[in-house]
């Protein structure tokens, strides 16, 4: 009987430290499965070259993203930790990886906890301009 209190103690102890390691686990792995359309991938930014399209993409992201990814992209803002699905690394090779139209996607079409902005920033062009913001993250 000792035995195999003993051998249930060691199992319990052998799960709760996986699951311990799985939570310190990166989180840039929430993009992986988020399918986007092949038109959107190749769509190109119109407005990249724009020069009021960081300062806008900035205030949008202020405004609309900053609560759940955090001043700076981390996926660290204050509602992050209310959420079901992980904010992800703004600032990450993965990330930053993904071209600017499936990016728009994301932003426009959303998934899981991470809302359509298709409404709220119903403007193409704003979005687009979000997706500029966006890149900031990687320097």
């Amino acid at each position: 009987m000792k035995e195999r209190t003993l051998h249930n103690l060691v199992l319990v102890l052998v799960a709760f430290m996986v699951l311990t390691l799985l939570a310190f686990l990166p989180a840039s792995n929430y993009q992986e499965g988020w399918e986007v359309p092949a038109k959107y991938k190749t769509m190109a930014n119109p407005m990249a070259d724009d020069e009021d399209a960081m300062e806008i993409g900035e205030e949008l992201y202020d405004q609309h993203c900053k609560s759940c990814h955090g001043k700076t992209g981390l996926g660290d803002g204050p509602k992050a930790a209310e959420l079901d699905t992980p904010c992800g690394d703004f600032t990450t090779p993965e990330f930053q990886q993904q071209t600017d139209g499936e990016l728009f996607y994301k932003t426009t079409f959303g998934r899981d906890d991470m809302p359509a902005f298709d409404k709220k920033i119903a403007d193409d062009e704003e979005r687009w301009m979000l997706v500029v913001y966006l890149r900031s993250f990687a320097e």
